[in-house]
């Protein structure tokens, strides 16, 4: 049997997902689905907070799709498992955190990887560019998402012209959230991972899930379903242990116990 694609570190509430398949990272169809299930178990596992995903090796985080594989016989529409293209992007109800750790080249798919995660952490030597332009195709899911995160007028200029761009001009824009050296990158990602991992499971949850019902919802129909409990998350918090145990610590004057509940 060969190796998995897909290697996974357990350590607390804390799931580290590296993508790693030499020599590009590049993901074919069964490293999708494999993909797939390793974000739906986290999203299922109640134990489990929050995910950092990053690629194997120093010089590629994703370069996208596996043309090779492709060339022998991987279909571009074909069956990308739970979750669509690298597994995470399409999972539905992916109510925890997941932090991206982008150690190398980013492109096409992979910064369409990317950009499915909440935060995104680059190395200094990060690399980034949706290059499908030149191709002749589109890069999907990048065209949904990348104006909803960077100035539109930015995300349709490296649209429409492939150019690459490094990681301070990603930060300028907004697209990363921290430059961090190389060889610190993992560290300062479970240094975040941690941080959030000690925070309120449920408020992250009903964040997530308030910020995806609003999207394309008017402002006061958006709050409307907030106010009348009409999302699942925000009707758990209001019900939960953790809800009263905020407020009982903010009185108390010490930190909370969160439990999840």
């Amino acid at each position: 049997m060969s190796e998995s694609p897909v290697k996974t570190r357990r350590k607390g509430a804390i799931l580290e997902v590296t993508l790693d398949r030499p020599k590009a990272n590049a993901i074919d169809l069964i490293t999708s689905r494999v993909m797939g299930e390793v974000f739906r178990d986290f999203r299922d596992d109640p134990e489990l907070r929050v995910a950092i995903l990053t690629g194997g090796g120093e010089k590629f985080f994703c370069p996208g799709w596996d043309l090779k594989a492709a060339a022998d016989g991987d279909e571009v529409d074909g069956d990308y498992g739970v979750g669509g293209f690298g597994g995470l992007q399409e999972l539905r109800d992916m109510n925890k955190p997941v932090i991206a750790a982008v150690n190398g080249i980013a492109c096409g798919g992979g910064l369409e990887l990317a950009l499915s995660a909440d935060m995104i952490l680059a190395a200094d030597h990060a690399s980034f560019a949706l290059p499908e332009i030149r191709s002749g195709t589109v890069a999907d899911a990048a065209s949904v998402k990348l104006p909803k995160r960077i100035p539109y007028h930015i995300a349709m200029e490296l649209l429409l012209t492939g150019r690459w761009f490094d990681a301070e001009e990603a930060h300028r824009w907004g697209l990363v959230n921290e430059i961090v050296p190389a060889d610190k990158l993992m560290a300062r990602a479970w240094e975040q991972a941690e941080l959030l991992a000690s925070g309120p499971p449920l408020v992250y949850a009903a964040i997530k899930e308030i910020v995806r019902d609003a999207e394309d919802a008017k402002f006061q129909d958006a709050m409307n379903r907030i106010t009348k409990r009409q999302l699942r998350s925000v009707d758990v918090l209001y019900d939960s242990e953790d809800q009263l145990e905020g407020a009982k610590a903010f009185s108390e004057k010490r930190d909370p116990v969160w439990k999840g509940k």
